[in-house]
């Protein structure tokens, strides 16, 4: 009986063994802290980012193909898929999940770290869907090669969080990835006023402005440095159009030639910095802080120019989705790209250069 019963006790000790490393496995997948972000032995790193999908289940193959030859060729160690994945055009879930996937693949099939943000799009189908930004971010970080965490629950938005990279030894962090959710659409009045006249995208919140910034001072004092980072969000801040003009009020062909000189800008700007109607201050917690060395945006398809805002590179990334509206005409497809960003851990502030990447290169038309 004896033996009888040890043997029953030692299958039950088992199952529990294997049922705990079951649950243990699922809990490391749902937060993603199993998958470590690292330099390359030769101190080497590359990101790249992908914007504005913005299509339903069937999803433009040409956008499919844009994808998966950008990663062949460009081989990065991560991709940041900045808001806009989906549109209104999904009606159930399974939809939205077969959208999901398709996005995925490209990452999935050739083991490239990903993660996403959201835009305003992503949530226009949640009323014939029933899944909002929460339960979309539960279905992009079941995949295997994706490395979203749940972010903090107590500031606006889903998903914000950020993303260390450590050196290529291992051993202290060399690199950072800010993701923001920059929300949505402004709401139709506040205090009875409404926003007519005004660019009625949404803007980051203050409890997200506090939270990168306590975030980045605990880093600094955990590392005993400032961590040099990116920052990524899909609406872009208000400073991108100041850059443009080098003025926050006047916007005229000479104002631009001079920011073209004093802030070394370089792309197309085609289409609005179609921001809110408020500045959230973002831009000057991250001046001040010193960190964020760049903060990339999608939203405004026809734009790609990046730019030297005192000190803060700030870019765009174009469109990926064929799918999406374009330049029209003949043209319509001319900026549909991605943008790459290649870091050095032994070069100052890491990061060595950027730049965009069309699929005209690559003769997808």
């Amino acid at each position: 009986m004896k033996l009888k019963s040890l043997g029953i006790i030692t299958i039950a000790i088992t199952v529990i063994l294997i049922t705990t490393n079951f649950f243990n496995s699922s809990v490391q997948g749902k937060t993603n802290e199993n998958e470590k972000l690292q330099f390359n032995s030769d101190g080497k790193y590359r990101i790249v980012q992908f914007n504005d999908i913005q299509d339903d289940e069937d999803i433009d193959p040409r956008t499919i193909e844009l994808m998966n030859t950008v990663l062949d060729k460009q081989k990065p160690d991560l991709a940041i898929l900045n808001g806009d994945m989906l549109n209104a055009d999904l009606e159930t879930p399974e939809e939205v999940k077969q959208a999901i996937k398709t996005i995925a693949q490209p990452m999935e099939d050739r083991g490239v770290q990903w993660a996403v943000t959201f835009g305003n799009h992503d949530e226009d189908h949640t009323p014939k869907t029933g899944l909002d930004e929460k339960e979309m971010l539960e279905i992009y970080m079941s995949y295997e090669h994706n490395v979203n965490k749940p972010g903090s629950k107590d500031i606006t938005g889903t998903g914000n969080t950020n993303l260390v990279i450590n050196n290529s030894k291992n051993t202290k962090p060399a690199f950072n990835i800010w993701l923001f959710d920059s929300g949505r659409y402004a709401p139709e009045e506040i205090s009875g006023q409404d926003f007519e006249g005004y660019q009625t995208w949404d803007w980051l919140r203050h409890d997200q402005v506090q939270w990168y910034n306590e975030t980045s001072k605990k880093m600094e004092q955990t590392t005993g440095h400032k961590v040099p980072s990116l920052a990524f969000m899909h609406i872009p801040l208000p400073e991108f159009k100041y850059m443009w003009y080098a003025s926050p009020s006047e916007e005229t062909e000479e104002s631009h030639a001079k920011a073209v000189e004093k802030h070394n800008i370089k792309g197309e700007k085609n289409e609005c910095v179609c921001t809110g109607p408020f500045n959230s201050g973002m831009f000057a917690a991250m001046l001040e802080r010193g960190d964020v060395k760049g903060v990339f945006s999608g939203h405004d398809h026809i734009n790609t120019y990046i730019g030297d805002y005192y000190g803060i590179k700030l870019g765009y990334a174009g469109s990926v989705g064929f799918g999406a509206y374009g330049l029209g005409g003949e043209e319509n497809h001319r900026l549909r790209g991605a943008r790459v960003f290649h870091l050095d851990e032994n070069a100052d502030d890491v990061i060595v250069d950027t730049e965009m990447v069309f699929a005209k290169d690559y003769e997808i038309q």
